[in-house]
């Protein structure tokens, strides 16, 4: 049952699951991940607003393996081993050809295609910042499914970019692993900001 004095809406056990009782995992169980369940993790974090729609986001899949391996060699070294044996690992990327998609996601603004594909500096920071806004509803999608995220930014963007994303210009922003957690997943919790840490009215 909702507890009546808290303002929020969302179920406890939720609340729980997506962010109180989540945490970072570091080691996986060999029970798999399937497609259907990166489908709906991605289906989930597609809803939540990006300037002008825009959904920079993309993402590569690997499963242990030739790519896998390839991948590796652009983790640092404190990386590799959970990375080697997680059921996935995403390369999440922002692109930045995303304007081509504007007609769809955007059509109430003709011509926006056109100015991004104008100006290059303005549409690579649009897409990283928006990308990594999505990042974190991809991460809070991954919880929703019943799995565990291990993000990490120990890697080589530029290695991984020239690795894998030499045809689509995709920029590499953040490496995760998914699965369900394993032995000492969990380090223990660290001390978060309270709400007047983090804030200030003037």
């Amino acid at each position: 049952m909702t507890d009546l004095h808290t303002p929020l809406t969302l179920h406890p056990d939720a609340q729980a699951q997506l962010f109180t009782h989540a945490h970072t995992a570091n080691t996986f169980t060999d029970q798999p991940v399937t497609d259907d369940q990166l489908h709906a993790i991605y289906d989930l974090a597609k809803f939540p607003p990006t300037a002008m729609n825009v959904q920079p986001l993309r993402i590569l899949y690997t499963r242990p393996g030739t790519t896998r391996d390839r991948l590796l060699t652009h983790l640092a070294e404190g990386n590799r081993a959970k990375t080697a044996t997680a059921p996935v690992t995403a390369v999440l990327a922002a692109d930045t050809d995303f304007h081509h998609h504007l007609p769809t996601t955007f059509p109430v603004l003709p011509g926006l295609q056109e100015r991004f594909a104008a100006d290059d500096t303005t549409r690579e920071n649009t897409a990283r910042f928006n990308a990594t806004i999505q990042i974190g509803y991809y991460l809070l999608g991954i919880r929703a499914a019943g799995l565990a995220a291990g993000p990490m930014g120990g890697f080589d963007p530029t290695g991984i970019d020239t690795e894998f994303f030499t045809d689509n210009g995709w920029k590499s922003l953040l490496v995760v692993n998914i699965g369900h957690p394993g032995p000492d997943a969990y380090r223990p919790r660290l001390p978060r900001l309270t709400h007047t840490d983090a804030t200030h009215t003037p």
